[in-house]
């Protein structure tokens, strides 16, 4: 079992940044890949991004592309998101997400409990 605590939300104004963290339990985690999630005020959760368990692979949709960052420190059991010129559709809950598996997929089997992030204009 893996357990995943998101910190780092708050309220920032447009065209800032903002980076949040999650932090993983146990020794597992630099085997899995990680994602982060969205989900805004009456919409569905969306992906944001993911990293395979070395780093070496990063996907990100294309809302966000060129504009967040998604990083990882297996020594510290940490996935970052470094948000840029935060727009306030950025506006959500983010949630980090742990895949029992090395590579990107769309399958995550644990999931953290959410920071919020809200941009204002």
């Amino acid at each position: 079992q893996v357990q995943l605590v998101e910190s780092g939300g708050g309220l920032v104004q447009a065209g800032g940044s903002l980076r949040v963290s999650c932090a993983a339990s146990g020794r597992a985690f630099s085997n899995y890949a990680m994602g982060w999630f969205r989900q805004a005020p009456g919409k569905e959760r969306e992906f944001v991004a993911a990293i395979s368990w070395s780093g070496g692979s990063t996907y990100y949709a294309d809302s966000v592309k060129g504009r967040f960052t998604i990083s990882r420190d297996n020594a510290k059991n940490t996935v970052y998101l470094q948000m840029n010129s935060l727009k306030p559709e950025d506006t959500a809950i983010y949630y980090c997400a742990a895949r029992r598996t090395r590579l990107i997929g769309e399958k995550y089997d644990y999931w953290g409990q959410g920071t919020q992030v809200t941009v204002s204009s």
